[in-house]
């Protein structure tokens, strides 16, 4: 998926709300969890610092004794993490639970804790062997006593922990598959979204190759309308083109018959004036049919849904060169794919390949190979297939095969033709974004490389 397409900047937009959200949502949920867990690890201590109280009191020898126990066992385990102290706010005896052996809780933090509504501190300490402790502690003066006296139950802090990191674990591996099936159903659903856009993608294709001159099928509501338009743009684009190739006819018809009036005029006088006149409407004849063969040329190169069979024409060409060239001994070899297509009309792909294998037939001595490679070249983003003809005669040395793709050039005046041929390869080549290379050829003679834009089977 590609940086810069709609179906990443999607995906990515939502991916990042989504993990945006996830995460907020985990972060709340591990904050309510913690917040409860600790109200509830609180209030279980508060209800044990309430029975401490109420088990306490002074004796008639005003000492503080407890009367009976608490419901927690651990409070008679040496160092377990759970705890009780009674401590005097005076320099008197303190009573603590059997836990703590000999040790007294650090009461320390307690200074900077604010006292609830109901007298309680709640605060977070180390206890014996350096464990973490919540504390929940209160003043009282009791009866017969003459201070005050303060109150401290503790409990180990590392269950409340390994509670609410176990929950942390599972909040969090939920959130992240949550936020997979997520993008999952993102992906799903973008490129579910996203599919008429490759049918239109898909539709574009198949008139550039030919196979189709419109936009077919049913769209959605909003793709329509640019369907609609498109199927427009192609229709006034044919014609339009339709137009200028009948325009182009008529002028050239229009100034045919004059010429030809001109020509049998100036042919029925003898002398100087007659030749040129001759001679100037010969030339006029050939620029109005070499400019108009270009506009036609130029309107089917620009033409969306021309497609042409590459196969059937060169084997056309090539039985009937065979046949003219039949008393030289030369054989056309044919190699081309079946599926092999020219996306142009078929009257270019005959005057081409025509000039380029009467060419090779011309000079070949007794081969003539004719190959074509399909998807040999990429030019404009637009694939394009090679035509390469082949003959085993003299060839043409490097310097002069610039100078024969000139128009009207000849280096050789023993063999028929005028000079057009290769010329007007290379400007068919040129109106549809090709081009003709010229090399020495394996066989021995001259190798032209035809580079035309291929088109769908």
């Amino acid at each position: 998926m590609r940086s810069d397409s709609l179906a990443f900047r999607l995906i990515a937009g939502a991916a990042l709300w989504s993990a945006i959200a996830l995460v907020a949502g985990g972060l709340t949920l591990s904050a309510i969890f913690r917040n409860s867990t600790e109200r509830s690890f609180d209030a279980r201590l508060s209800v044990l610092l309430h029975s401490l109280i109420a088990t306490t009191e002074v004796n008639d020898d005003g000492e503080i004794e407890r009367q009976g126990g608490l419901s927690e066992t651990r409070f008679d385990l040496v160092y377990s993490g759970w705890y009780w102290q009674i401590w005097p706010v005076a320099p008197r005896a303190a009573v603590r639970s059997r836990s703590l052996f000999d040790q007294s809780l650090d009461l320390s933090p307690a200074d900077e804790t604010v006292r609830n509504d109901v007298g309680l501190k709640v605060f977070d300490t180390v206890g014996p062997e350096n464990q973490p402790l919540r504390v929940v502690e209160r003043r009282l003066t009791l009866p017969g006593y003459d201070v005050p006296v303060s109150f401290a139950v503790a409990g180990d802090r590392s269950e409340m922990n390994a509670e609410i990191h176990s929950f942390n674990t599972w909040v969090f591996a939920a959130m992240g598959a949550l936020g997979a099936g997520l993008l999952v159903a993102l992906l799903i659903q973008v490129r579910f979204g996203l599919r008429p856009l490759e049918r239109v993608r898909g539709s574009l294709a198949e008139i550039r190759s030919g196979r189709a001159t419109k936009l077919e099928g049913k769209f959605p509501a909003e793709i329509q309308p640019l369907a609609d338009e498109l199927n427009g743009l192609l229709e006034g684009n044919r014609e339009v083109i339709e137009r200028a190739r009948t325009h182009v006819g008529n002028l050239a018809h229009a100034l045919k018959t004059p010429l030809s009036v001109l020509t049998n005029e100036a042919r029925s006088h003898d002398g100087a004036f007659g030749e040129t006149v001759t001679r100037m409407t010969g030339q006029m004849h050939e620029q109005i049919d070499h400019h108009l063969a270009r506009a036609r040329m130029a309107a089917s190169a620009n033409v969306l849904g021309a497609h042409t069979p590459v196969e059937p024409v060169l084997e056309r060409l090539a039985l009937a060169l065979e046949r003219i060239y039949e008393e030289s001994g030369v054989t056309v070899e044919l190699d081309c794919p079946d599926e092999a297509g020219f996306r142009g009309e078929a009257q270019d792909l005959e005057e081409v390949a025509g000039n380029l294998l009467d060419n090779a037939c011309k000079w070949a001595n007794r081969r003539v190979r004719v190959t074509v490679i399909p998807n040999a070249a990429t030019l404009k983003a637009r694939p394009f297939f090679c035509l390469r003809v082949e003959d085993d005669g003299p060839g043409l040395p490097e310097e002069a095969r610039a100078a024969v793709m000139k128009r009207g050039t000849r280096l050789d005046e023993s063999k028929p033709g005028s000079g057009l041929g290769l010329s007007i390869v290379t400007e068919i080549a040129e109106l549809y974004g090709g081009e003709v290379k010229l090399d020495k050829s394996p066989l021995g003679g001259l190798r032209a490389d035809l580079y035309l834009p291929a088109a769908a089977g």
